[in-house]
């Protein structure tokens, strides 16, 4: 019994790897689908990123950790669910601008730091500030809590009104933030970063 424990969360462990790959490579797909750089729409890879989100939604997860991993990439999932079938009917309606996709996503990947100075700290920390209200929101939708509270500037202000306690704290001004469901609500929590 003990080792099918250990065999089970080792499972849902490399699943949630998994998942949380394909659906990265999924975004990508539809990406340049919808600028045309795909001619089919990724049909068959949505329906493994699908049936791997069901085959855990009915089944309880006991380690915390992965339990709200599994519900981000759920609710991740979700919205560019919700995002790609309104472009699907735009196309269907004949009132999808290609130009439009494109120059939306050139503005996205503005916000997100450029992938040639990966060693930019203020990259780095403009990309970790997306990742946090990202993620903050899905955990609040998990938690069926509201989401339109959760800006950019309100989290950013946020960490730097906790910075200097935790500077004093952990010694050192290298902290990570990521987001923790404990007790039914979403927390920030602040560690070392790791390089």
């Amino acid at each position: 019994m003990h080792d099918y424990e250990g065999f089970h969360k080792m499972a849902i462990a490399e699943d949630i790897m998994l998942l949380d790959k394909k659906l990265s490579a999924l975004i990508v797909r539809y990406e340049q689908y919808f600028i045309g750089l795909e001619k089919r729409e990724p049909i068959q890879l949505l329906d493994e990123v699908e049936k791997m989100v069901r085959r855990y939604s009915g089944v309880p997860i006991n380690n915390t950790m992965y339990k709200h991993r599994f519900s981000m990439l759920g609710a991740r999932l979700n919205t560019y669910r919700e995002h790609w079938n309104r472009i699907l009917k735009l196309m269907e309606d004949g009132r999808y601008s290609r130009d439009r996709f494109i120059s939306d996503l050139h503005l996205r990947q503005k916000v997100k730091p450029a992938k040639r100075e990966p060693d930019s700290p203020l990259a780095t920390a403009d990309s970790d500030l997306d990742r946090l209200v990202q993620e903050l929101r899905e955990a609040r939708k998990a938690c069926n809590l509201p989401v339109n509270t959760i800006t950019r500037e309100l989290l950013a202000a946020t960490i730097e009104r906790q910075k200097p306690t935790l500077v004093a704290r952990l010694g050192t001004e290298n902290i990570a933030f990521r987001v923790v469901i404990e007790e039914g609500k979403p927390k920030l929590k602040a560690g070392l970063r790791k390089h």
